[in-house]
């Protein structure tokens, strides 16, 4: 069983970058694919990055180029760097555990919810 915290949430201009940190606990997490979600208020919950235990990426499309996720395997941490912020990026954001399923080319929550980090992007 893996346990995730989050932290590094915080209130930023637009433009402005954060690292949020996602850090496990268990001993099977390097071998864990780990997804940052986030959810806004009134919005569905959105996966916006995931990273596979081998270290390859994938990111929803309105945070290409803006959002990296990495994972530090023996730190038992995964960060998501958040860079050229937008207000529409306000949102609490949740780190957990997926699953690729390669039938539908996509990653599928496994893992537990956690409480969280928020994030406010001012204009």
């Amino acid at each position: 069983q893996v346990q995730l915290v989050e932290s590094g949430g915080g209130l930023v201009q637009a433009g402005g970058s954060l690292r949020l940190s996602c850090a496990a606990s268990g001993s099977t997490f390097s071998t864990r694919s780990i997804g940052w979600y986030r959810q806004a208020p009134g919005k569905q919950r959105e996966l916006v990055a995931a990273i596979s235990s081998g270290g390859s990426t994938k990111y929803v499309d309105s945070v290409k180029g803006r959002f990296t996720i990495s994972r530090d395997n023996s730190k038992n941490m995964v960060y998501l760097q958040t860079n050229s912020l937008k207000v529409e990026d306000t949102a609490v954001y949740y780190c957990t555990v997926v699953t690729y399923y390669s039938g539908s080319g996509s990653y599928i929550r496994t893992g537990s919810w956690g409480q969280g980090t928020q994030v406010t992007v001012s204009s």
